[in-house]
């Protein structure tokens, strides 16, 4: 089941087989006194800066949020949605806890949006829904209600298969309702991320619906949090979650999120993988001015393309030939298959 959300010029699908959604994060003032000041004052310099960086490295949507305290929140969030899809292409993910505020979101952004979010508290269903019925959109559902949020896997279940059914009685499809189990802090509720992981599972195989979550509560308190959020989403991958917001620009969770997506075969052919690595080698080569070896640049106009192909497709079939040798040499890969892999090399 894919969940399709878009821009005026870009559409993001996000569903099982296909490579992890990014959802960038940063634009959002909680916790960032200087965006929140100057959001607050009017000044939208630095929500247009963090919407570029996101989108260059990697976000495929950008959460909006503008949750300044004693600000005109509808207001703040209507604006920052303007500037943000007047420098970059991705959809949006309007958010905010206020209703008013979505309503306005919802009013100005262009293209198919993502609403983040509904809970299961029966006034923000009523609420909240019909907006999002009206507008077209697709939203995330949190896997809480008015008992708050529940430890036991099972409960936070029931309350988004409560979400899902009362967004269809409302006329939205159920693949535009992508839940949110709820990631908690790993260093308060011990096995936090094992519970987020049956979760995403019981949602994909028995609601059918698409997951996300905000990832850096995982690692909230604790220190070196890429590298926490980084493994944290590299689990939740393998367990089927399709989305998350979560930061791109920090190296380390990217390189998880692209991992993931090669282990989990979403990468094909590993080009994505072998192109940001290629990529970010060649970068302080150029940056420095770089010029290749003389040995490189003889080597480069003697072979040319072609035989630089066929030289690196044998040294490929050397080393697998190798690696079925040491593994099992009498086994599946014995000596017909060496003999397959030899001659698709060739």
């Amino acid at each position: 089941m894919e969940t399709i959300v878009s821009s005026p010029t870009q559409t993001v699908m996000i569903g099982p087989g296909r490579p992890f959604v990014i959802i960038g994060e940063r634009i959002n003032p909680t916790g960032r006194k200087l965006l929140a000041a100057e959001m607050a004052a009017g000044n939208f310099d630095r929500v247009r800066a963090d919407a570029l960086a996101q989108v260059a490295a990697g976000a495929h949507m950008l959460d909006v949020n503008a949750g300044v305290p004693l600000a005109d929140e509808p207001a703040l969030l209507a604006e920052a949605i303007r500037v943000v899809q007047s420098v970059v292409e991705v959809p949006i993910c309007i958010d905010s806890s206020v209703v008013a505020a979505l309503r306005e979101g919802l009013k100005v952004v262009k293209g198919k949006p993502l609403v983040n979010s509904v809970t299961g508290e029966e006034e923000r269903l009523e609420v909240v829904l019909p907006m999002v019925a009206e507008r077209g959109a697709a939203v995330i559902g949190v896997a809480n209600d008015e008992t708050g949020i529940s430890y036991d896997p099972v409960e936070r279940f029931k309350v988004a298969k409560k979400i899902v059914e009362r967004a269809e009685a409302y006329g939205i499809p159920r693949q535009d309702v992508i839940i949110d189990p709820l990631a908690m802090p790993a260093g308060a509720v011990p096995g936090a991320a094992a519970t987020l992981y049956r979760l995403v599972r019981m949602i994909r195989e028995e609601l059918g619906c698409n997951t996300t979550c905000g990832a850096s509560n995982i690692s909230f308190g604790l220190p070196d949090r890429p590298a926490l959020n980084g493994t944290f989403l590299a689990m939740a991958i393998g367990a089927g979650m399709a989305c998350a917001i979560t930061n791109p620009i920090e190296g380390e969770i990217k390189k998880s999120i692209m991992a993931a997506n090669l282990m989990m075969g979403y990468d094909e052919n590993c080009l994505a993988w072998i192109g940001a690595h290629r990529d970010s080698a060649a970068a302080p080569a150029a940056a420095a001015g770089a010029a290749p070896s003389a040995a490189d640049a003889a080597r480069a106009a003697r072979e040319g393309p072609p035989r630089r192909a066929a030289r690196r497709r044998a040294e490929l079939g050397a080393l697998w030939i190798l690696c079925l040798r040491r593994s099992e040499p009498d086994g599946l890969f014995g000596s017909e298959r060496r003999r397959s892999v030899a001659a698709n090399a060739r």
